[in-house]
């Protein structure tokens, strides 16, 4: 937050502005006076116009005492007095404001040299003051900018060395396993399958993370078009658990559905919908296969939100990584490892298609359970063009 202090001009600016107003104040007498010598001279060498100026001096009466202005020429000085103030105070102000405009133009090429943690530090009165303020919010804009466009250029090297260095494990034990093949370096047709089945395996996963990286990718544009119908939540969840029970039954696990009585429909893209719920009950069943249930619970909060909760009940996540889960390529080192098989994208897929729908996703996780909230809002906002 910066400082403003009252903006105050320096000394020369001082003697420079005090010398303005009596330069301007001798002119205007010099003025004054040429103009009264030629009035004097006017009236004096015309009879008429001086006896009118009597005749009228003599009919104007003030106050209750009647009091007769004496002479034209004090009537004269005293108008010219006040036109002469006003004109000396227009021009000292005239001068000021433009001192006030070269101070910020001295700011402003300050601060285009390269001082961009500098802002404008003074306050001034009426407009002017709103030219300071827009300054200092353009310079604030222009950083965040350049922070953000830094922050996005290291966010795109990270992106390509965490994919490089994905790619290239699984594929250096594809290259070797095919080399040992083609060099015919294997004993038996039984060794030989072992080697194309390990290469086959390793393929899959490259195509699993290459996948994952374009769905990530497209989910992360903002202005992707969705398919937006509306959709029976407890539906949908009822049928993807459904799907789930099987490979539950497998691990030992439950699922719980808990749901309202009534429908609870909501505007969404069912697809990008059903990829964020297969996405964490996926992660349910990797991650909290030492547990027994998975719990999967749908609300209506308020009047235009509604909740679904997807928990766990096995390991809990450690409290320093609770910030990270959401980002991609992040693995929990113990439980999370790439002996799970994850791309390190599903959470990070998740997110941005919730943020593509304007809802919200956090997790909690303790001894108890492990919970992934996500926030929906019931109708989908209109897009603006």
């Amino acid at each position: 937050m910066v400082k403003s202090a009252k903006f105050k001009l320096t000394g020369r600016e001082k003697s420079e502005l005090f010398g303005e107003g009596i330069v301007t104040i001798i002119l205007l007498i010099l003025l004054n006076m040429s103009i009264y010598v030629i009035l004097s001279q006017l009236i004096a060498t015309n009879p008429g116009l001086k006896n009118g100026i009597f005749q009228i001096k003599m009919s104007l009466k003030f106050g209750p005492n009647n009091f007769q202005i004496w002479s034209w020429g004090w009537l004269f000085v005293v108008l010219m007095a006040i036109i002469d103030c006003f004109i000396v105070y227009w021009r000292l102000m005239r001068r000021y404001s433009q001192m006030q405009v070269r101070h910020i133009i001295a700011e402003l090429h300050y601060i285009a040299a390269g001082h961009f943690d500098h802002r404008i530090p003074f306050t001034l009165k009426g407009q002017t003051q709103r030219i300071v303020a827009s300054v200092n919010a353009l310079v604030d804009s222009t950083i965040n900018s350049m922070e953000e466009e830094r922050r996005i250029e290291r966010s795109k090297d990270e992106l390509i060395t965490n994919v490089s260095h994905d790619i290239r494990t699984p594929l250096t034990s594809i290259i070797g396993y095919l080399g040992l093949i083609e060099n015919r370096q294997y004993h038996n047709e039984e060794e030989m399958l072992k080697y194309t089945h390990t290469a086959y395996i390793k393929a899959v996963q490259m195509k699993a993370l290459v996948d994952d990286l374009f769905e990530y990718t497209k989910v992360r544009q903002t202005d992707r078009p969705l398919n937006i119908v509306s959709v029976d939540m407890g539906a949908m969840l009822e049928q993807l658990g459904a799907s789930f029970e099987l490979e539950a039954q497998k691990k030992g696990m439950v699922i719980h559905l808990d749901e309202p009585t009534t429908p609870l429909m909501i505007e969404a893209d069912p697809e990008l919908l059903a990829r964020v719920f297969n996405n964490l009950l996926t992660n349910a069943l990797k991650y909290g296969s030492d547990g027994k249930n998975i719990f999967i619970n749908l609300t209506q909060i308020s009047e235009t939100e509604a909740e679904i909760t997807i928990a766990n009940d096995g390991a809990k996540i450690p409290t320093e990584a609770l910030g990270q889960v959401f980002e991609r390529f992040y693995r929990v080192e113990e439980s999370r490892s790439r002996k799970t098989g994850g791309t390190g994208l599903g959470l990070a897929i998740a997110q941005g298609i919730i943020d593509l729908h304007h809802g919200s996703i956090n997790v909690t996780s303790n001894d108890k359970l492990t919970s992934f909230v996500m926030r929906l809002p019931l109708k989908h906002p209109k897009e603006e063009k």
